[in-house]
């Protein structure tokens, strides 16, 4: 049998900064009782492989496809490189309240000190609360001794720059850009397949114990990039029907796609799998001429890489973020 769309049981993570929007805005069904931060939509990690829920593979997790159908499924490119490990991590998050700043490693560091890849993500702002913010590097130019007295002074947020954030923008975080997320923020997450997280502050955040969360300056001094940089903010253009570009790096790429029309889809030239994240709205995915997939708003699915011709069918307005590699 041919392959078709895949949708993924998503893997919910409680966190101490989570909350309740993506049961009450993302359609999730999660514990309720939980302060669930993370919904993990589409995971090749060890102990975290997403599961698929629809069609005749369903109960057949991502690394056992791939095992299978090789760059059928991934792309024969992205087989070569990566094998049958998944090279992106897709991911919801609700921020109840702020994380933790932390730095990530890039790939040559990682390589060096866990045998693992680097991290570089990007941010899409679904819903941000009024006076909602983000942290995004550093407001001067920094070495390493500067930010090391600046822990030891107990003044690192005052050298962080802080941004007011609003809906429907985006933000790439390259590897070594210290960061946070702030409170009232909802977003979509594409991230290099990486749980490599290097916590430099947590707001003198203790939990119920009493207890304060483990840092990581030892690694997170050598994986900071110390540089200064004025813009952080992603432009693009909001073109309805159109799909516009978001994010192009070496690990991933993005679009968006607003639109209240059919549109038809052509990946004949890609060698990659694509990703649609549905925002908002609701439409049909059309493949092999009659068959259909359905997505909706807090829904994520990845389209194989031997599916070239793909209608999209708006039932409403809708909004997908489109995620392949290059």
């Amino acid at each position: 049998m041919n392959l078709y769309p895949l949708k993924f049981t998503p893997i919910p993570k409680e966190k101490i900064w989570g909350g309740n929007r993506l049961n009450s805005i993302l359609n999730k069904e999660f514990n309720p009782d939980n302060q669930t931060g993370e919904s993990w939509e589409i995971s090749g990690l060890e102990d975290d492989i997403s599961v698929v829920k629809n069609g005749f593979l369903e109960g057949n997790d991502l690394e056992e496809l791939i095992e299978v159908y090789m760059g059928e499924l991934v792309g024969d490119k992205v087989y070569d490189q990566f094998g049958i490990e998944f090279p992106l991590l897709i991911k919801f998050i609700d921020a109840s309240e702020n994380l933790s700043v932390q730095v990530h490693p890039d790939n040559d560091f990682a390589i060096e000190k866990h045998k693992a890849y680097g991290k570089t993500e990007m941010w899409y702002i679904i819903e941000a609360e009024k006076n909602a913010e983000l942290f995004i590097g550093f407001n001067q130019t920094m070495n390493k001794n500067l930010f090391l007295d600046a822990i030891q002074n107990g003044n690192l947020p005052e050298l962080i720059n802080t941004e007011k954030v609003e809906s429907d923008t985006c933000y790439l975080i390259p590897a070594g850009r210290i960061h946070a997320i702030g409170k009232g923020v909802l977003l979509a997450e594409i991230q290099q397949t990486s749980d490599i997280n290097y916590r430099i502050y947590d707001w003198d955040r203790r939990d119920a114990d009493g207890n304060t969360r483990e840092l990581h300056l030892d690694f997170a001094k050598e994986a900071l990039d110390y540089n200064y940089e004025k813009k952080h903010k992603t432009d693009f253009e909001h073109k309805m029907n159109a799909t516009s570009e978001l994010v192009k790096c070496p690990f991933f790429s993005t679009n968006i796609l607003e639109f209240n029309k059919t549109i038809e889809k052509d990946y004949f030239h890609l060698d990659s799998f694509v990703i649609y994240i549905c925002l908002d709205g609701e439409c049909e995915i059309q493949y092999d001429d009659e068959e259909t997939v359905s997505l909706t708003k807090g829904e994520t699915v990845l389209i194989p890489a031997s599916l070239k011709n793909l209608t999209l069918a708006p039932k409403q307005d809708t909004k997908l973020i489109e995620v392949f590699i290059q």
